[in-house]
């Protein structure tokens, strides 16, 4: 191939490559990560104040990665974590398996904890489709203390490129920032009569469920979005997520 080709051939790369770049999607994707990454406080911070409201003494999440970014922060007497290990090779996790395979052998008896035990705080951060995620809340309601809480993290993605269903997928707008389709699944659990819940719009949407009503904590009585479609999340996101600042919601308790 001669230079004159080499030319024709970079050329037309950077001119689609501008013609991405310059796409108002991708830049309204990048403007509203950056914002979302600006946002305080942490998911951290929240259910440590959880776990402070509550005297907690039993925390359990399920999907770790690397413990310095969650994990090791949190300030609980007894913590126990679930991952698999697939995306951090040293794994120090309590238990090295799957959310499914962990909530199997604890009604089978054959952890080293309790199979009665209840879980005052659960943070779910696992795999990131509703599927999953639905499961790993009815599961985590079979352990979770009478007053106890559920936490989701990625259950606001600002456009529908973060909550796109293939986190390999890494050309979209939201680049490898992923959200996946948590948000279906809270959505699906805020129509359940039996529990209460809101999403503090920080750390890309961090989700408390609980059968304890907080104050602002509501539920959803009649499914408006059938299909989960994300335009629809979109035009009503502050009230099917019942979106809330965290900080102004706390300083009313």
């Amino acid at each position: 191939m001669g230079f004159l080709d080499n030319y024709r051939k970079y050329k037309k790369f950077f001119r689609e490559g501008k013609r991405i770049v310059n796409d108002p999607f991708f830049t309204q994707a990048q403007i509203a990560t950056r914002k979302e990454l600006k946002k305080e406080p942490s998911r951290t911070e929240i259910i440590n104040f959880f776990i402070k409201t509550l005297s907690g003494t039993k925390y359990l999440e399920i999907g770790v990665r690397n413990p310095d970014h969650n994990f090791n922060k949190i300030a609980c007497e007894n913590k126990y974590s679930v991952d698999p290990g697939l995306e951090f090779k040293e794994n120090p996790a309590t238990f090295k398996m799957t959310s499914d395979v962990f909530f199997g052998k604890l009604r089978s008896e054959t952890l080293t904890i309790p199979s009665n035990i209840q879980f005052d705080v659960i943070f779910i951060d696992g795999l990131h489709t509703a599927d999953q995620v639905e499961k790993d809340l009815q599961n985590s309601l079979q352990y979770l203390s009478k007053d106890g809480v559920i936490i989701l993290h990625d259950c606001n993605p600002p456009t529908e490129f973060h909550q796109r269903e293939c986190f390999n997928f890494k050309n979209s707008p939201a680049k490898h920032n992923w959200n996946g389709t948590t948000w279906k699944a809270y959505y699906k659990f805020r129509h359940e009569p039996s529990l209460y819940s809101a999403c503090f719009d920080t750390d890309w949407g961090v989700a408390v469920l609980s059968r304890k009503q907080f104050p602002a904590f509501n539920a959803l009585e009649k499914i408006e979005n059938r299909y989960f479609g994300y335009d629809i999340l979109q035009n009503n996101r502050t009230r099917h997520l019942n979106l809330l600042d965290f900080n102004v919601w706390k300083n009313k308790l």
